[in-house]
């Protein structure tokens, strides 16, 4: 028997396909997103001819000269993008299509994290680049102290597990990845009100998916809304933090840099930590 799944795939499906038509209006956080892969892809020295847009809502993601494959799991994205449908871990394509992967803002959603970068290193050829970017732990903090306030005799499970940079790490060298590299920033945006925060939520498809979560009546959420503003600033706006986790690994090849074999060191640890000898 396999284990149950985290997200609903269906409601997830669902939450992507209403947010299709306006989500140009809310795409902030991917936008960032891309323009963090897009600083990180200035530093490579090579071209890329052959791209996967892993989890690419209505697309956005461009690259001079290269051809770009695209992949959602909403039917509409997929449709608006010129891409297939299909969950991002069970990809469709073939093993060494691709020499670069790039994926902003859905491995939080994904139910099979670990599967889908496996699969993204599968789908690369030897040296090819996997650049990834998603909302990590602590992102959120102002929204969730302000619902377990609110709930605080029956809290309900309203938001997602998140993955903390040093586990994300931890998951590219499972999942195969050479010279793995995971890093974090900070995004702060202020709200008026809980009402835009969770505005934005809607139309950039970042509500909650956990199956069977009890329905959030009037009363709970007044209560939040009232603890989201008791933090606000002076000037009436809250901030919320996005936690934006980066995540850079290389499909295997000989040609890369190897670590030093076992045994091979010229010079002993004790000589060094010993010092210099006095003259």
């Amino acid at each position: 028997m396999s284990d149950p799944e985290i997200f609903a795939r269906s409601l997830r499906r669902l939450r992507r396909d209403r947010a299709a038509p306006h989500y140009g209006a809310f795409a902030f956080l991917r936008e960032h997103m891309l323009e963090g892969i897009r600083e990180r892809l200035e530093g490579v020295k090579r071209e890329f001819r052959d791209v996967l847009d892993l989890g690419s809502f209505g697309g956005g993601f461009a690259l001079p000269g290269a051809r770009i494959a695209r992949l959602d799991s909403g039917f509409d994205f997929a449709k608006v993008a010129g891409g297939v449908q299909a969950d991002e871990d069970r990809l469709p394509f073939a093993d060494a299509s691709f020499d670069l992967v790039i994926s902003a803002g859905v491995l939080d959603q994904v139910n099979d994290v670990p599967g889908a970068l496996a699969l993204a290193r599968r789908v690369l050829r030897p040296d090819g680049l996997f650049l990834g970017a998603f909302v990590g732990a602590g992102t959120l903090a102002g929204l969730r102290g302000s619902f377990l306030a609110a709930e605080a005799e029956r809290p309900a499970a309203r938001f997602h597990p998140q993955i903390d940079v040093r586990s994300a790490g931890d998951l590219l060298g499972r999942a195969g990845f050479a010279l793995p590299v995971a890093d974090v920033e900070t995004l702060t945006v202020r709200y008026g009100g809980i009402a835009n925060l969770l505005r934005d939520l809607r139309g950039m498809a970042a509500t909650n998916l956990l199956p069977d979560t009890r329905p959030l009546t009037r009363e709970p959420l007044a209560r939040a809304a009232q603890a989201f503003a008791e933090c606000a600033d002076p000037d009436g706006r809250t901030p919320e933090r996005f936690e934006i986790v980066y995540l850079t690994g290389w499909a295997p090849d000989a040609s890369q840099p190897q670590p030093a074999r076992r045994g091979s060191a010229t010079a002993s640890l004790a000589d060094a930590l010993k010092g210099p000898r006095p003259s």
